[in-house]
Parts: structure tokens; sequence; C-alpha cells
């Protein structure tokens, strides 16, 4: 199935993010995950392709392959192309097509160590989504951003970005992570005032460790609200209390986006089956 179906039928659709292991020796405890994940009956499941390259892009599609041949659960496969020249993108998404995967998170991704910017064949994610598009095989996602991207300080530029991805031929979007729920609320409204129409689903990564969230800021640069900051102080010196606070925060949003009326919730778990399994618990889905 692809994708854009789901949120033609359901409201909200629940997805589940995993990332693959540096080698195959990780793959063992990757699979036992989602053995326990696909109990709790996600709509679909992303596998990431790996910050910077850094990940084995041929685990990528096999561990989507897996999902959807072993679970009957919707996967997509995220592709980052910063870097990438047409011939090694068409080659993985040929790699993808074989895999049976038929849904792709189309993303400029993170530079790689030891490559300029200006190196490879694509500037932006919109020209990847194009790329996919003119293939018709693929129902293709895009990243979106509710505190604006991290490098751009124009939020009209931003909103304008995001309409180009969507004239590019994305059919659905993901935000990147958010701590504070109204900064979602106030992105959906200025984005749609934009123009933009496609379903956006809220990405939710749960507090698990002080060190976690600064490396998140200094990432992405998500900001910190009085609550999250109050937790790292209440636990600072406690950090198996601050892994159960951050779990439950972050079902605290998901509840809150779905009263709310998000399109979606994506639930990064960063590859620990309890994480989904609190919050799908916390919202009534386990």
């Amino acid at each position: 199935m692809q994708i854009k179906e789901l949120y033609a039928l359901k409201h909200p659709v629940i997805s589940f993010e995993v990332f693959p292991p540096k080698n195959n020796s990780g793959l063992a405890d990757i699979y036992a995950a989602l053995e326990r994940m696909s109990k709790l009956s996600p709509d679909f499941i992303s596998v990431t392709y790996g910050a910077g390259g850094g990940v084995n892009s041929g685990l990528t599609s096999e561990i989507a392959s897996f999902i959807q041949n072993k679970y009957g659960i919707c996967s997509i496969a995220h592709l980052t192309c910063i870097g990438a020249s047409h011939e090694s993108i068409s080659s993985l998404l040929a790699q993808i097509k074989h895999k049976g995967v038929r849904n792709i998170l189309a993303l400029r991704g993170d530079l790689p160590e030891g490559i300029s910017e200006h190196e490879g064949s694509y500037k932006y994610a919109e020209d990847l989504i194009r790329q996919i598009r003119a293939l018709g095989e693929f129902c293709i996602g895009a990243a979106c951003y509710p505190e604006g991207h991290i490098d751009c300080d124009d939020l009209n530029y931003d909103t304008a970005c995001l309409r180009r991805k969507q004239e590019a031929g994305a059919d659905f979007l993901i935000t990147q992570l958010f701590f504070d729920n109204d900064f979602y609320y106030r992105f959906v409204e200025r984005v749609r005032d934009g123009g933009v129409t496609l379903p956006i689903s809220a990405g939710v990564m749960p507090i698990l460790s002080r060190k976690q969230i600064e490396r998140m800021i200094f990432l992405c640069g998500a900001s910190l609200p009085s609550g999250i900051i109050k937790l790292l102080r209440k636990y600072e010196n406690s950090p198996e209390a601050l892994y159960s606070a951050g779990i439950e925060y972050a079902a605290k949003q998901i509840s809150d986006l779905i009263d709310h009326g998000a399109d979606g919730v994506h639930i990064y778990t960063m590859n620990k089956p309890e994480i989904a399994e609190f919050c799908m618990k916390y919202i009534g889905r386990a």
C-alpha cells in the first residue's frame, strides 16, 4: 500500500521510525525490536538512511522490505541526496524497487564528512522529489520543520520551500521533532495559509538523556519549553527517572496532538520498543 492512501482512509495515522544498525552484526537487535513493535499495529514504519550517509544504505531497503513481508505493515525507506550523483540515486531507487518497497521519504540529508556542499547533483530535497516523481512508481514523503529549518531564518521562505516540495510531487509530510506542540499548531496554520495542502504528521521524540537533548538542539535547533527544562533539572542526578519522565512527556505530547486533530503522529522510537509500547498504551492503541 502507498502511504498516501492511509491518510485518505484514516485519521490520525500513527507511525514509528527505526534506524538500521551500522553493520550486519546488529540486525538481530533491530529485528527483535521490530517483532515487539509489530504487535502494536502501527500504520507504517519508516527506516532511516543514516545521518551523513554513515550507515550501510543496503540495510535501509532490506529492513523496510522485511517489515512489509514479515508483518504486513506498510514501510517507507528514507533516501538522502546531498553529495550524491544522479547515477548513484538511480541505483538506490532501483534497489528499493527491487525490494518491493514503494514508499520513499525524500530528504536532502546531512552533508557527509569530507564532502563539499557543492559536490553532487542535488542542492535541495525538491530536486530528489522531482526525480522520484518522474518514475511514477513511488509514494513520496518529505520533511518539514515546525520551528523553521535550522539554516533558514525566514519563515515565509521556509513555507515557500515546502510549497515547492509539494509542487515537485511530495504526497505527505513528516515534521522534524519539537517539544512544544504550539509550534506544530502554528506551523500547520502558517503553511496551510501558504498553500500547502498535504497531510502533515507530527514527529515526536522522547527525551532519554541530557546528552541526547543537547545533541538534538544543536542538530535541529528545537526549542526547550519550561516543562522540559524542569524535567532536566528535577532528574539531573537520576538518568533512569529522566528516561521514564521523558517518555511520559512524549506520550502526553502525542495525546494532545491527536486531541487537536493532527493528521498523524510519527514516533521516533530510537529502536527502543518500550517507547512505542508506552506511547501506544497511553493513547489507547495498545
